[in-house]
């Protein structure tokens, strides 16, 4: 039997520095270059949180002013991406659509590079590719709900900021400064989340000297799963299925009888619960009474109270966020699309800081299938069987 101590899921492992997030165990506070989210949530528009993320710093007037000018040149859908993203079936999974619209936008900003190593880029190149992708994902995400409820196209405005343009662009309706607010406040603490799941498929396939753009869509991918992204759907979905809180008792009994994995509860970094988890659930009363669903709040009080007493596990971000994007009128499968909107963020400040100190990140394994076996028959001709021979004897010295 091996020896080998296996980290399966890399529990535990610590891979390489990051200087972009963390979670202080002290305060059990989730820190972006050091300012606690739940700060920068209370006070910061998107856009300031980004440039922090990509650059380290909050910016002054003058440079959000300019992010903000740059980010507006981008923000509309272009033809061929839109083309691309009706080319999908509107039965497939949305983060299929952005995936695709993400893939085509690299492929038309790298065309013409000279060779693979020309496509990784440099790091100025890679910020306003970064720019970029926070600029077109709102319409890509906007316009595959749109298009799945048979609406057309709503194009941008340049006087709306990126929250209330997103919101805007999804709903043709200029949206009230409370829902601004709270979906502002979702996008950041959304934003980053350090060595993730997403992130660090992301940092892998940065390691190989890839470009950006494969990397943000092989993260795609990574949070396109349930127990990643996709777990702000189930929570809806859960929501749905209990329906009313007299409801939740019953259907937590049966949940639990059959193993069920209820989501929106736990994490792997929390242990004391998700420190964002304050910050969106203020956000989702505020939404609640904008509304006028206490039905909501009664639903969610009564499934918190009774899956904390019962197995000691707490809510998690997508718990208050799931019901906060109901009532705004996102898509139940819009949720995870929007999820990307706002980590590419996140992902792009980490694709900038390993390229910027890359090693190829190529982990161990320790195999447990079949001894070594040959297949029956087999002769090795003279020039295979010469090289077996001499890396068999190289083998055998290395061991001396």
């Amino acid at each position: 039997m091996s020896m080998t101590d296996i980290k399966k899921g890399l529990a535990g492992v610590t891979v390489d520095y990051t200087a972009v997030s963390k979670v202080n165990p002290e305060t059990n506070s989730l820190l972006y270059r050091g300012y606690p989210v739940q700060e920068l949530a209370a006070t910061q528009p998107f856009e300031a949180v980004a440039h922090l993320l990509w650059k380290g710093e909050l910016p002054t007037d003058e440079e959000l002013a300019a992010l903000r000018a740059e980010e507006r040149l981008h923000r509309a859908l272009d033809p061929d991406v839109r083309t691309a993203i009706e080319l999908v079936p509107l039965d497939a999974h949305p983060m299929d659509e952005v995936r695709t619209a993400v893939s085509l936008l690299g492929a038309r900003d790298l065309a013409g590079t000279g060779s693979v190593l020309d496509a990784g880029g440099n790091p100025e190149e890679n910020l306003a590719r970064s720019i970029r992708l926070f600029a077109a994902l709102p319409a890509i995400v906007a316009y595959g709900q749109r298009r799945r409820r048979g609406q057309d196209l709503v194009e941008p405005r340049d006087d709306l900021d990126y929250a209330a343009n997103f919101l805007w662009m999804t709903f043709g309706e200029e949206p009230d400064d409370i829902v601004v607010d709270a979906f502002n406040r979702s996008m950041i603490l959304y934003a980053e989340h350090s060595f993730n799941a997403s992130t660090f498929t992301a940092r892998v396939v940065t390691s190989t000297l890839s470009d950006l753009y494969s990397a943000v869509v092989a993260a795609i991918g990574a949070l396109k799963g349930p127990l990643h992204g996709g777990a702000n759907e189930a929570v809806l979905h859960i929501f749905n299925e209990i329906g009313d809180a007299s409801n939740v008792g019953p259907w937590l009994d049966e949940a639990l009888a059959s193993k069920r994995k209820v989501m929106g509860f736990g994490h792997r970094v929390y242990k004391r619960g998700d420190s964002r988890v304050p910050t969106m659930k203020a956000a989702l009363d505020t939404l609640i009474e904008h509304y006028g669903r206490p039905d909501v709040a009664a639903l969610y009080d009564a499934l918190e109270s009774e899956f904390v007493s019962r197995k000691g596990i707490y809510p998690n971000l997508d718990f208050p966020s799931g019901p906060a994007y109901n009532l705004i009128g996102f898509d139940t499968l819009t949720f995870t699309p929007v999820f990307i909107a706002a980590r590419v963020t996140g992902w792009t400040a980490h694709i900038l800081e390993q390229a910027a100190s890359n090693a190829l990140i190529r982990p161990l394994s320790e195999y447990n299938g079949p001894k070594e076996r040959h297949v029956e028959g087999y002769v090795a001709d003279a020039s295979a069987a010469a090289a077996e021979a001499d890396v068999a004897q190289r083998a055998e010295e290395m061991a001396e």
